[in-house]
């Protein structure tokens, strides 16, 4: 099978439509169509149903879709390997991660990796939960730092870094204080981001396992940051993880009110792809990270063993 017609196989698979997929490809529709007539002719099976709606996916192309990333993230991983052998080029990592860990967890840890190993060319690229999980699925990613999601996919491996506290927070200038008891949470406006990402996860999460009623939503932002700033400006209440909102508390913008409860926790965790073998750069930082971000709890020590 032809890498290139797997490229555009996959990038039709996305975009569930031929026109989006041809322009994301830098190809004109027909020559897209041709690709896919080849690989069709060639596997003897038909990977779209075509309607005049929308692509989508035969149970056989969505067997060829597995395959062909794996196909095509070994293809990648042979020819680095094979230029790092050669003395070709130096190594280099692209990292997925979200605004907040990147500012108060990754920036001193990469700093001290550029440190001990400046022959290692390192990106960082900023996202959300779910763009990153497409970023490790198309092999644009190295790596990903994110909160669990709590889903599990066995094409890519997990290790948790960090057990992070949420934290309720309030604006210093509306005299907020600690509630008595959970009840009182489900009472109060609060900030939180949209349904379906990673920190709204954590945000129901925290109080479905506490037994009680979700608050109402009065804002939905984009990012943490938002949220932060929002309370700050006396817009409700967050529930955020204290990493990011540290900042702000120690300015004085918000106040950290205690949780009548046993407080909420986010697991910070590194996702990256299974490969027959990871690339020395790969192994490198991962060896890094085993280091700078210790102590794990004993709590934790099953999860990191079979990362």
């Amino acid at each position: 099978m032809n890498p290139r017609h797997l490229k555009t196989f996959l990038a039709v698979a996305r975009h569930c439509n031929f026109t989006r997929a041809a322009s994301e490809a830098n190809l004109a529709q027909s020559s897209l169509s041709d690709q896919i007539q080849v690989l069709e002719e060639e596997l003897g099976v038909q990977l779209f149903e075509r309607s005049r709606q929308r692509v989508t996916l035969t149970p056989a192309g969505d067997t060829l879709k597995a395959y062909a990333e794996e196909i095509l993230a070994l293809n990648d991983e042979a020819k680095a390997a094979i230029r790092a052998a050669a003395g070709l080029g130096g190594q280099s990592l692209t990292i997925g991660t979200l605004e907040t860990i990147a500012a108060e967890k990754l920036a001193p840890f990469l700093s001290r990796l550029r440190e001990t190993h400046a022959d290692i060319g390192l990106t960082l690229k900023i996202g959300g939960s779910g763009e990153l999980q497409r970023r490790l699925e198309d092999g644009s990613i190295d790596i990903a730092f994110t909160f669990d999601r709590g889903e599990r996919d066995e094409r890519f491996m997990t290790r948790l870094v960090s057990r992070e506290p949420l934290v309720l927070i309030a604006s210093r200038n509306n005299g907020a204080t600690s509630p008595e008891s959970l009840a009182d949470l489900s009472h109060l406006p609060f900030i939180a981001t949209e349904t379906g990402c990673v920190y709204r996860r954590l945000f129901d999460a925290a109080f479905t396992e506490a037994g009680i009623a979700a608050p109402d939503i009065v804002t939905q932002a984009d990012s943490i940051q938002t949220i932060i700033r929002l309370v700050a400006s006396g817009a409700g209440y967050g529930l955020v993880p204290r990493l990011a909102a540290a900042p702000a508390a120690e300015r004085g913008d918000v106040v950290e009110l205690s949780w009548p409860g046993d407080t909420p926790t986010a697991s910070l965790v590194m996702l990256w792809r299974r490969r027959r073998l990871q690339p020395p750069a790969l192994s490198l930082l991962l060896g890094s990270a085993a280091e700078a971000f210790r102590p794990f709890r004993p709590a934790d020590a099953r999860l990191r063993r079979a990362g």
